[in-house]
């Protein structure tokens, strides 16, 4: 769906934050000549028929994914992971600038990548029909989807297919789904009613993005299909094996989340009544039974994120290890490393753990740097996002201002409340507000691009 457009530019907030979404001309020279620095020592995996799920027009592909069935039953799933520590030595000047920007950052207009494009989109990235380095996980599943045994080895990979959600959903529909994945949906509602995966809280947000054509921009609601679940089950799965596996060892860096404190789940608990929820049981079951598509669905799965706050980084050379809530375990980021680089760190920690060979020297020498780095890029991250997501909610609702929008309170307070808009999807404040839990119209009475802010008022006209 669709809402309103309007021309709008995104450099403002680029130069507010100092976001730098352009490289030094040497670091596009050196990218290009990058090559792989483990070309003799790879597994050959190429007759494994990969392919890759992303939205559509991606090119800086990460992962690539192959199921099948095991003769003594269970699944093995096999995922390719880009190798880009194989491209980047610790002494060059693109390992130097990845850790000055830590991520890819993404604003509507152009991203802010964390490599040059002749990496992260050239030579590094999983591409259809091309050999490639990779990073090749290996795991056995019992008939349950509990994992028996897990692997990771440099492999030498073939991407068959370059897949994007849209296609893939429809495939399913219509029973042609590529052979590489026809068990993905199956693995994947597996691994959803996992031992650790019941009761963590998972969310499943549709995703409001600004999209445009490089002038005319737009807030589009991305519907959350199913297989975009199963997808990222893999990706959990993956993480939650490298998480373990670093415990076990004790060595390495855990993506950590501390659990909701009984306050925030009271008011969670307290504004999903408010949309019509009985949250009487686990926060997490509940979760997993509500349709994400609708309104309320969307709302409620917005509130829930505010349960998961306060997310960091573990080394665990220097801190005990901690869960992370949202997963339900021990977790690892190890699955987007041309995007994240913790993910490059993380994954040569595998690989020396898997060969029992020592973590190499690079990693550890500047494993603060890289830590203190993602602290502070995250941080950026959630707040770039959100100041194209406020600026685009308030240059396309401006011309709307007097208008009345269908809303619900999700909290009242003693001279405001905070209501959900339904179409946009926006969440806002509103002066005066009925009951929580009301369904009633609103006003909108401000809408200011420069202040990127929205606001309505109760009793509508």
């Amino acid at each position: 769906m669709k809402l309103y457009a309007a021309p709008l530019n995104f450099r403002p907030i680029a130069r507010e934050f100092d976001v730098r979404t352009d490289f030094a001309s040497s670091l596009h020279k050196e990218a290009a000549g990058l090559e792989d620095r483990f070309a003799g020592s790879r597994i050959d995996a190429r007759a494994i028929p990969f392919v890759t799920i992303d939205p559509e027009g991606s090119k800086d592909l990460d992962q690539a994914v192959h199921v099948e069935k095991r003769d003594a039953g269970g699944y093995t799933v096999r995922y390719a992971i880009a190798d880009v520590a194989a491209f980047v030595p610790a002494d060059s000047e693109v390992h130097a600038e990845s850790l000055k920007r830590g991520q890819t950052i993404y604003l509507p207009d152009e991203p802010a990548r964390l490599h040059p494009e002749e990496l992260s989109e050239g030579s590094a990235s999983l591409l259809p029909d091309v050999d490639r380095p990779a990073v090749l996980w290996t795991f056995s599943l019992d008939d349950d989807g509990e994992v028996d045994n897990a692997h990771v080895e440099r492999a030498l990979v073939h991407s068959v297919a370059r897949l994007d959600y849209e296609s893939v959903h429809a495939s399913l529909a219509e029973g042609t789904v590529h052979p590489s994945i026809e068990l993905l949906p199956e693995v994947g509602r597996l691994r959803q009613k996992s031992s650790l995966r019941r009761r963590a809280i998972n969310l499943r947000v549709p995703s409001v993005r600004v999209v445009g054509d490089g002038e005319n921009y737009e807030l589009v609601i991305e519907p959350r299909h199913p297989i975009m679940d199963y997808n990222s089950e893999i990706s959990l799965l993956t993480g939650m094996v490298a998480g373990r596996m670093m415990v076990d060892a004790g060595v390495g860096f855990l993506r950590t989340l501390g659990p909701a404190s009984a306050e925030g789940e009271a008011e969670f608990r307290r504004e999903a009544r408010n949309l019509g929820f009985d949250v009487t049981g686990d926060i997490g079951e509940f979760l997993a039974g509500i349709d994400a598509d609708t309104p309320r669905g969307m709302a409620v799965m917005r509130e829930a994120q505010k349960l998961l706050r306060g997310a960091g980084y573990v080394d665990l050379s220097e801190d005990a290890p901690e869960v992370h809530a949202g997963i339900g375990g021990h977790y690892a980021h190890v699955t987007a490393p041309l995007r994240r680089l913790v993910d490059r760190f993380a994954t040569e920690v595998c690989l020396a753990i898997c060969a029992d060979e020592p973590v190499p020297e690079w990693v550890e020498r500047d494993a603060a740097r890289m830590l203190k780095t993602m602290g502070r890029s995250s941080q950026l991250a959630n707040t770039v996002e959100k100041a194209c997501l406020h600026l685009t909610e308030a240059t396309v609702l401006e011309p709307w201002v007097g208008h009345n929008f269908d809303g619900v309170v999700l909290k009242r307070g003693e001279d405001a409340a905070r209501v959900f808009i339904v179409d946009p999807p926006v969440l806002a404040p509103s002066a005066g507000a009925p009951e929580e839990g009301a369904e009633t119209k609103f006003s909108l009475v401000r809408a200011d691009p420069d202040a990127r802010e929205v606001g309505f008022a109760w009793p509508a006209d």
